[in-house]
């Protein structure tokens, strides 16, 4: 705890003025007497020095400063969190890729990551097994981390640490941004494109209609003005061609 004006209880100072220049060794009554002339605190700041060293200094100001300083200090600091993932030696390929997925998360939020391998019965005699996913992990994860602690067996664990990488802790990796496929969880499409979809195709068939109509009224027209040249006769043709678009009528 810092000593301020009548708590300093030594025969003898070394005075710092309030401009930083060195006074000189003064007894603790001239010392006092020299900051009480000027309104300000006698402040040991270096207790363990032969005399104690002391400023003249407003107190309040410089307890504000120090709270500041402390303050800067604990932002610059980073807090480092370490997660633990087990697996196992004999682990499914659908439990890895699960498992993988959270230790990706926990790298990206810039955390230290601990793997384990549990070995049970005689797992334990194929280390290798163990080691093989380690390395694999690290490998397929070699974007957001690096590994920290190599592999190192104790007992029936098998453990490595991974600890963010350069690109993660400078912000440079984000999310894939892969647009999910739009389908519902029986795999209907939504109904916005299902009435696009109703509405694209009623515009087809309309038009389809249309040109279907157009057909028709121009095989009517090309029988009427003599056929195909098929030997046709004009009127065999024109009631082909009525019969035809009665037809077509609904």
């Amino acid at each position: 705890m810092t000593r301020i004006n009548e708590r300093i209880r030594v025969p003898e100072v070394r005075l710092i003025d309030d401009e930083g220049n060195q006074v000189g060794v003064l007894k603790i009554a001239d010392a006092l007497n020299f900051a009480q002339e000027r309104d300000l605190d006698l402040v040991e700041v270096a207790p363990e020095a032969r005399p104690p060293v002391c400023r003249v200094l407003d107190y309040s100001k410089y307890k504000y400063e120090q709270a500041q300083k402390q303050k800067q200090a604990r932002k610059h600091q980073q807090q480092v969190t370490i997660r633990e993932i087990k697996f196992r030696p004999k682990i499914a390929q659908h439990d890895y890729d699960t498992k993988k997925s959270h230790v990706e998360r926990f790298l990206r939020h810039k955390d230290k990551v601990k793997i384990t391998i549990m070995f049970r019965g005689r797992e334990v005699t194929h280390p290798e097994r163990g080691t093989a996913i380690l390395e694999r992990l690290a490998t397929e994860l070699a974007e957001f981390g690096v590994v920290e602690q190599h592999p190192t067996q104790e007992g029936r664990n098998m453990t490595m640490l991974m600890a963010p990488s350069k690109a993660v802790l400078a912000g440079r990796t984000e999310l894939s941004a892969v647009p999910p496929a739009e389908t519902s969880g029986d795999g209907s499409v939504p109904a916005e494109q299902s009435t696009a979809a109703a509405g694209s195709q009623a515009s087809n068939g309309g038009v389809a209609g249309e040109a279907g109509g157009g057909d028709a009224g121009a095989t009517a027209r090309a029988s009427e003005s003599g056929g195909d040249g098929a030997g046709a006769s004009p009127r065999a043709s024109v009631e082909a061609a009525s019969a035809s678009a009665e037809s077509a009528v609904p």
